[in-house]
Formats: C-alpha cells, sequence, structure tokens
C-alpha cells in the first residue's frame, strides 16, 4: 500500500461558523489542521503518496501542505469545478493514481478521526481478494448512519441507508468511512457527474455479484461533521484517547502552543487546546475546549466543552458553555452563553446582553 485518495472538498455546512473562512479539514484539532493527523497516520502505515479531492475552499491547502514533503509525504492535489458527491470525487482523481489495475488504493474522509488500524485493512483486502473492502465499525444508536451487515466470513450482504424502525436495524455495524479499493474498480464510476459510493456505488457493485469485505474495528471513532464533535476530537487527541502522531506536545490535560500566553492562576483542564498568540487571563477557567489562534479569553471567564475562533474575545466574568464563537467575534463582559448556541463571525455582543438562568 502506497497511495491514497483523501476527500477533503465537503463545505462543512454543520460545522458552521467555524468553516466560513476555513475549509472543515483545516480547522485546527489539538493545534494543527485536522488534516494533519490524518496525513500523518496514514505515513504511520505505510502511505507514501496521497491525492487530495478538494472542492469548498480549495485554494487553501497546497499553500499550507505543499508537495507534503514535510510530512515524508508525496501530495497531489485535484480541485472539482463542480461538487461531485463521494464516488465522483474518487473517479475525479483517478488520473493521478500510480497504482496497477490489481493493486489497493486507500480512500478515506477528511472528517473522520479515528484509531483504525490502517494496514490490517489493507491485510484484509489482499487475502480475502475483494473488489472493496470497508472500515466498519458498531454504534450504539445506527439510526443516523448507513447499516452494513455481513456475513460469517465478513463480506458485505447489503446497504441499508438510515433504518427509523426497530424491525429496519439489523446490525449495529455502520460504514465507518474508510475503504481499500481494487485500482480497477476506481474506473467503473461514472465520470462528470456526482456519484455517491455509499448510495449508488456499492450496492451496484453489490448487485453485479462484486466482492465487498467489511472489517469491524471498534477503536475510537468519531465523525467530526458538529462543533460538538469537532471539539470533543481535538480534546480526545490532547488526552490522548485519539491517536495521532502529530499532536504538537506530549498528551495531558492541557496544549499551550508557544507562543499563546497563559495568567498563572487560569486553570486548563479536559484536553483544553490554547493556539498560537492566544490569551488566557487571570483567574479564568477553561475545559475541554479549544481556543484557535490569536483568540482572548479575559480575567473570570469560564469556557467549557466550547470552541472559540481565530481572533475571537470573551469578555470578563463571562460564561461559555457547549458554544462555538466564530472567528473575530466579540463577546463582551458578563454574558452567559450555554449549549448550542452559535455566535457569528466578527459579531459583538455588548456586556450583559445574554444571560440564561438556571430555570431556562
Amino acid at each position: 500500500m502506497t497511495e491514497a485518495i483523501l476527500l477533503v472538498g465537503g463545505k462543512g455546512t454543520r460545522l458552521r461558523p467555524l468553516t466560513v473562512n476555513t475549509p472543515k479539514p483545516m480547522v485546527p484539532a489539538a493545534g494543527v489542521p485536522f488534516l494533519t493527523h490524518q496525513l500523518a497516520r496514514a505515513r504511520a502505515a505505510g502511505v507514501e503518496h496521497i491525492v487530495l479531492a478538494t472542492s469548498y475552499l480549495a485554494e487553501v491547502f497546497e499553500p499550507y501542505f505543499g508537495d507534503g514533503s514535510a510530512l515524508g509525504l508525496s501530495l497531489e492535489y485535484v480541485t472539482e469545478e463542480e461538487p461531485l458527491g463521494t464516488g465522483g470525487a474518487i473517479r475525479n482523481v483517478a488520473s493521478r493514481l500510480h497504482s496497477g489495475p490489481d493493486e489497493p488504493v486507500l480512500i478515506f474522509n477528511g472528517d473522520i478521526l479515528t484509531g483504525l488500524d490502517i494496514q490490517a485493512l489493507v491485510a484484509t483486502h489482499s487475502s480475502s481478494g475483494a473488489d472493496v473492502s470497508l472500515h466498519l465499525t458498531r454504534v450504539e444508536d445506527p439510526r443516523a448512519f448507513g447499516l452494513v451487515p455481513t456475513d460469517d466470513t465478513g463480506r458485505v450482504t447489503a446497504f441499508l441507508e438510515k433504518p427509523q424502525t426497530p424491525e429496519e436495524i439489523v446490525t449495529d455495524q455502520i460504514n465507518a468511512g474508510a475503504y481499500v479499493f481494487t485500482r480497477s474498480v476506481i474506473d467503473t464510476i461514472p465520470t462528470g457527474r456526482p456519484v455517491s459510493v455509499e448510495r449508488e456505488t456499492f450496492p451496484e457493485l453489490l448487485s453485479s455479484g462484486a466482492h465487498l469485505q467489511g472489517m469491524v474495528d471498534s477503536t475510537y471513532w468519531l465523525d467530526l461533521g458538529t462543533p460538538q464533535a469537532f471539539v470533543r476530537g481535538s480534546a480526545d487527541l490532547v488526552l490522548g484517547r485519539a491517536p495521532s502522531p502529530a499532536v504538537p506536545g506530549r498528551c495531558g490535560d492541557r496544549l499551550v502552543l508557544p507562543s499563546a500566553r497563559v495568567a498563572p492562576d487560569a486553570k486548563l483542564t479536559g484536553g483544553t487546546v490554547v493556539g498560537a498568540d492566544a490569551v488566557v487571563g487571570e483567574g479564568a477557567r477553561v475545559t475541554g475546549s479549544t481556543l484557535l489562534a490569536g483568540a482572548v479569553v479575559e480575567p473570570g471567564a469560564v469556557i467549557t466543552d466550547s470552541l472559540i475562533g481565530a481572533g475571537a474575545r470573551i469578555g470578563a466574568r463571562t460564561v461559555v458553555s457547549g458554544a462555538v464563537i466564530g472567528d473575530g467575534a466579540r463577546v463582551g463582559a458578563d454574558n452567559e452563553l450555554r449549549e448550542g448556541v452559535r455566535v457569528w463571525c466578527d459579531t459583538t455582543l455588548p456586556a450583559g446582553a445574554v444571560r440564561f438562568s438556571s430555570d431556562q
């Protein structure tokens, strides 16, 4: 296994306002763009050449990662003119692959944080003689996912999209978003139009008699599609619960980048990240949260399970819990922002403008 396709073209709509100025894979997690963790894990598994399928804000990827040599990789970039879906994106970059028709190509999504044993997935693909192999994971509530039942040998028997009734939930195995394709199978995907591998490519391959193999790997897995999940994923990387060779420091309760400034009596816990040039004032408490570059938390503020955007400012004694504050936003002193609140980029909230009491 020497090459892969990384799908990084999504708009990250569910993550807004985090993705207004930054594509989802480039939002920092544990101090570096999330994509860095994926690239580093792929390299550690022996991948050498990766083609990035880009679309939304495509222009930001190459200036940051360049040719990939800093990570020990060879990177190429292909930009979709119009969104092509997962299958269409895979087919769109196929000409950049170097693999022969019978060789494996790893494909993974740019918004999944996982401890997947990549080499084991490739080995499963080779030993089973599959056309496509899928990473499967088990979840307690599979209703929001596509179910992938398998037989006793691990061979996929069906693809069931987002079941709702108890009768439809025939397995707790879901498509975890990483695949190995035999190179020639990629060339069977239609060109020039949107194609979903989940809803079109995989079901059609199955109905045509192709061999699709599932490998259940229930190590750490998290879809970072929502702000709450993204914040949690970043904290888990810092805490060491999610594996990555790209975390810029030792795992622990906090990760403070070298240019950040934290008051001696401020308390940082729960996998909190303080980004470059960010400032945490006296007596502030920050738990399980991410402060992006240049963010300021004024004295006495309390931040919990939240993401504070680049250059944003949280006023003194303000409480922020389970919220997302967009880049450049200004939240005045003595506000209280609770679960689910999103403050858009460059918004200004005056002092004491928003309060939540315990009985609301």
